[in-house]
């Protein structure tokens, strides 16, 4: 381990695992501030939906990148490794240990890992043409482009992503080599003394979990917090092609009854939280811990403090 590294603790996991709860736990105990690893928690009056923390809950724990955007706005991995990298680093000037807490791994990977955003994949033409054609053909042609010449990248990119799926086939298109070879050639050495930790559970149990978490969301107001999206006539954006957004999407345009939409909802999210795991144990060395009920989660902090201090050398 090189001791000159910057410290920084990673605790992910799929959603509803409960990563909220542990994480404010852990920041307590290791003087630590939380940097959100959710690609859509960036986004303001996107709370319900993202689970995003409330204010009550944060314990006094200072939170970043939480509502620096519009749901309007684009957001790419580049401008999130920028951002939280110069937030670790205005952390650890504080004395604090940066925490970085999320699901979305590709974002949490780009910080960690010497992954550089070049110009160099670029080309304005093909982009163009590629939007031009998404718009006579629809998102699931162009997908249908990147499965035949990227598969690997295409299982991990939404059809209604077309931003980056465009992008995954632009940089084939300019360099001959996928996402994932870029990936695969950039991604071999830490930059940071990385303490991560990842959370796991029986998937029946998580997938209950996640199912009755779509009930409180909707209890919460989550219909009314996308109608408000809808009203402002928030269209065709990156950010309401998440899920818990395109599924009552569906509903208010007349596409889907509202049982129909929070059963969709469910099931995407279910998806989500398998493909998370996939993700998560092919492409990052994790320590997990396993949050299967009846875990006593006072003891289960005690264990992850151990695994961090000792990776860290606390």
């Amino acid at each position: 381990m090189n001791k000159k590294k910057p410290p920084v603790i990673v605790l992910i996991g799929p959603t509803a695992v409960g990563k909220t709860q542990l994480s404010i736990m852990l920041a307590a105990s290791l003087n630590a501030e939380i940097i959100s690893g959710d690609s859509m928690q960036i986004y303001k009056r996107m709370d319900i939906g993202t689970a995003k923390i409330k204010d009550e809950e944060m314990n006094g724990i200072p939170h970043h990148l939480l509502d620096i955007k519009e749901p309007t706005e684009s957001f790419s991995v580049a401008e999130y490794q920028e951002i939280v990298r110069g937030k670790m680093a205005e952390i650890e000037s504080r004395g604090k240990l940066p925490m970085i807490v999320g699901g979305t791994g590709l974002y949490i990977q780009s910080v960690l890992y010497d992954y550089s955003f070049t110009e160099e994949a670029g080309d304005p033409g093909f982009r163009t043409e590629m939007e031009a054609l998404s718009l006579k053909k629809g998102s699931d042609y162009i997908h249908g482009l990147l499965k035949e010449r990227d598969p690997e990248a295409a299982k991990s990119i939404h059809p209604n992503n077309m931003r980056r799926v465009i992008r995954a086939l632009e940089i084939l298109h300019t360099t001959g080599k996928t996402m994932s070879d870029h990936m695969e050639i950039q991604q071999k050495e830490l930059l940071y003394n990385t303490a991560l930790v990842g959370l796991t559970m029986d998937r029946d149990v998580l997938y209950d979990r996640i199912n009755k978490r779509v009930d409180h969301m909707m209890d919460e107001g989550l219909l009314e917090e996308v109608k408000q999206l809808y009203d402002e006539k928030v269209r065709n954006c990156q950010s309401v092609q998440a899920i818990g957004y395109k599924e009552l999407y569906a509903y208010l345009e007349g596409n889907a009854s509202l049982p129909e939409a929070v059963e969709t909802l469910k099931r995407n999210s279910r998806r989500y939280a398998k493909r998370q795991l996939t993700w998560f144990r092919n492409k990052m060395d994790v320590a997990w811990f396993d949050m299967t009920p009846p875990v006593k989660i006072e003891q289960k902090k005690q264990e992850i403090f151990s695994c961090i201090a000792g990776k860290l050398e606390l």
